[in-house]
């Protein structure tokens, strides 16, 4: 059997050294992947920005879950996978306890928290096709709403 020669490693831009990769002039070792990256704190859970700007709790609430009912119709109009649609939910609050209701509109955050989860979860969906979903929902939403109103006069 016949000896492979070995290739001298292609010259990279970044060094290897034990103690991580030198890029440029920076050095980046490990990434530490632990559960305490991903839960909020405490201290950010209460009071929340919608709170701050005057929002009370049960307000807050009633669009937290609207908005998940709002992400798991489109989900399922969009024929995505269910774990697609908690990706976007569990995006659609994450985003609500840094920023506020007040000053961000919960249905275009739930548009773009479902185009995200639908990448992220590698179920892609075009742009178009969530704007019509989410326009043909609120087109239901309105017509449902006309028609518990009471008749003037």
């Amino acid at each position: 059997m016949a000896a492979v020669p070995q290739l001298p490693a292609p010259s990279a831009p970044s060094s290897r050294s034990n103690d991580g990769i030198l890029i440029g002039d920076r050095l980046y070792s490990t990434v530490y992947l632990t559960i305490d990256c991903s839960i909020i704190p405490e201290e950010r859970l209460s009071p929340t920005p919608s709170m701050l700007d005057g929002l009370d709790l049960h307000a807050e609430t009633d669009l937290r879950i609207l908005g998940c009912e709002l992400l798991q119709s489109a989900g399922i109009l969009l024929r995505l996978p269910q774990v697609a649609m908690a990706t976007g939910q569990v995006l659609f609050h994450r985003f609500f306890y840094s920023k506020s209701f007040v000053k961000h509109s919960f249905e275009i955050v739930a548009m773009a928290c479902i185009n995200l989860a639908s990448k992220i979860e590698e179920a892609p969906r075009r742009i178009r096709d969530v704007i019509n979903v989410f326009h043909h929902l609120r087109q239901l939403r309105a017509k449902s709403d006309q028609l518990h109103l009471p008749m003037p006069g």
